[in-house]
């Protein structure tokens, strides 16, 4: 008697579990300035993914607004684990501290732990580092100083600066400023810091508003405006304002001679008349042998400078 086989079942193999990509790495990067806040996400490669910005009354005696906008700020950060938070911070900053020393005309920030109050909102690692050191660093991961050793990169307007990459190392030393207090006129203006014609006193948008006034131009004309004007007193200003410029940068090229500037912020107005002027300016003084100096003027945005700087610090660390 034959017996006829069942016929075979095929059990379906199990479907695969589905696999969730891992969540590309994102950087996160605060600027901290009197009266105001920013912060953004960003991607590896310098995209700004999303982005807030908070103020505080720099004049309140305690830290309690910077707090409260310190967290508000860092919810930008939910949800997005970021590999790192790097802040840009203005004034006098101990980096290994995580701490704002000092900064002028804003009694909150003398001595704010802005590093362990950021650590304890976000639970990423975080590193401070002053605003215009940091820029050298956003050029050189996202800007014009990508594959360069050695710059200088500067920050002109409201707010004067210099930070400079140098032999790959950006030049950090503890209690170091960013040259804004440098006396360039022994006998110069009272400075916001007590001293006597400091670079800052000729080269920000104060001295250009005050010296618009002084020309018979009007009030709060920008560098933008005055750039614009075919008249001979609007071209005197600009070319005095680009010279007072160049002349904190013609000392940082006798120290360091990084071959390469980059201006951000307020110099983007003045246009290749601007540049040049400054160029020409810090060529004269050159040193033989050393780089003939570059003036470059960055195209990034003015309120992505500093947070690009920041992501930089966290690249650099990784």
């Amino acid at each position: 008697m034959v017996h006829e086989r069942p016929p075979l079942r095929l059990v379906p193999e199990p479907a695969p579990e589905p696999v969730t990509p891992p969540a590309p790495r994102v950087l996160g990067a605060v600027e901290l300035l009197p009266g105001r806040i920013r912060a953004a996400v960003l991607s590896v490669s310098g995209r700004v993914l999303e982005r807030t910005e908070e103020a505080y009354d720099p004049g309140a005696p305690g830290p309690a607004e910077v707090d409260a906008a310190l967290a508000r700020s860092a919810r930008v950060f939910a949800g997005r684990a970021p590999v790192g938070v790097g802040i840009a911070a203005a004034g006098l900053v101990d980096p290994d501290a995580g701490v704002i020393t000092e900064v002028n005309d804003v009694p909150a920030l003398h001595g704010y732990p802005v590093g362990e109050r950021l650590r304890a909102l976000t639970g990423a690692p975080v590193r401070v580092e002053h605003r215009a050191r940091l820029q050298a660093l956003g050029d050189r991961w996202f800007g014009p100083g990508r594959g360069r050793r050695t710059f200088a990169s500067v920050s002109t307007g409201e707010v004067l600066g210099v930070g400079i990459l140098y032999d790959g190392e950006v030049l950090a030393p503890h209690g170091g400023r960013s040259g804004a207090h440098m006396t360039v006129s022994a006998s110069g203006e009272r400075c916001t810091c007590g001293s006597r014609g400091c670079w800052k006193t000729l080269a920000t948008t104060r001295w250009l508003r005050a010296r618009t006034r002084a020309a018979g131009l009007g009030a709060d004309l920008s560098l933008a405006a005055l750039a614009g004007r075919d008249d001979e007193r609007a071209r005197g200003v600009v070319a005095e304002y680009a010279d007072n410029l160049a002349l904190g940068l013609a000392n940082v090229q006798q120290l360091f001679a990084p071959g390469l500037f980059v201006l951000h912020g307020e110099a983007r107005e003045g246009g290749e008349r601007f540049r040049a002027l400054i160029e020409r300016r810090l060529r004269s003084g050159v040193a033989a042998g050393a780089e003939e100096p570059r003036v470059i003027v960055s195209d990034a945005a003015v309120d992505d400078v500093a947070l690009l700087g920041g992501a930089g610090l966290v690249l650099s660390h990784l």
